[in-house]
């Protein structure tokens, strides 16, 4: 027989893009799409540092400032279809991410939640393009639904009352500094992911830099981290 043994968090809570899902160049390829559209020749490297991690609506100033176009709600919900019909084309999980995130909701007995800047609609699409939508279902936060996005710890407060968790007894993974800052924030302690030779990730130093307590490159070491591994014994051993 089966049962838990004392796990080091109250419960895990995962960002989306970069973490669960392998969004960021799908997502920043569309956009770099339309930036250049607007006259404005950035880079792609240029493009994931300025803006993944961040909810665009909060950097319409920087696409302002290089194109002289004064962002619109309009551009905005044509940028939104356009990523959205590129993710239901061409979106993948992160390698391992499935496992790790199953095998976590189980030692965790569901004390999880995945909390994004996103918009809901792209989160919860992605998570069910993937077949991550029954371990998240219903505990699903948005930071275009709370007072401040990302790097504020707005959206994590949020799903930690949600769960009914102290949140410094949560641990957070996630894979942006922007990221990593809203953990922190927010009490927690913060796992950064970061696999090597990755354009859409950021170094080990740049997270632990944030704040983050740990970084890894696979997510098959995410179980470990956070106690999983080591959560379930064998009865006769505890």
């Amino acid at each position: 027989m089966l049962e838990t043994a004392a796990l080091p968090y109250d419960a895990v809570l995962f960002d989306c893009d970069g973490v669960l899902v392998d969004s960021e160049r799908i997502t920043n390829s569309v956009l770099r799409v339309m930036l250049h559209e607007l006259g404005w020749q950035i880079s792609e490297a240029d493009c994931f540092r300025l803006f993944v991690g961040r909810a665009l609506r909060d950097e319409t100033a920087v696409i302002t400032a290089h194109t002289g176009f004064i962002v619109t709600d309009e551009w905005l919900e044509t940028f939104r279809r356009r990523r959205n019909d590129a993710l239901m084309l061409n979106l993948l999980p992160i390698p391992g991410a499935l496992a790790a995130a199953r095998e976590i909701d189980r030692i965790y007995q569901g004390r999880l939640a995945c909390a994004s800047g996103a918009d809901r609609h792209k989160v919860e699409l992605q998570l069910a393009k993937v077949g991550l939508d029954d371990v998240f279902a219903g505990k699903i936060f948005s930071g275009m639904e709370t007072p401040r996005s990302k790097p504020a710890p707005d959206v994590y407060l949020a799903a930690a009352a949600a769960l009914g968790v102290d949140p410094a007894r949560c641990a957070v993974v996630e894979d942006t500094p922007t990221g990593v800052r809203a953990g922190v924030a927010a009490g927690a302690t913060v796992f950064g992911y970061c696999p090597p030779q990755s354009l859409a990730h950021n170094p080990p130093h740049v997270l632990l830099d944030a704040g983050a307590a740990d970084t890894f490159a696979d997510m098959a070491e995410l179980p470990a981290l956070t106690g999983a591994a080591q959560g379930v014994r064998m009865a006769g051993e505890l």
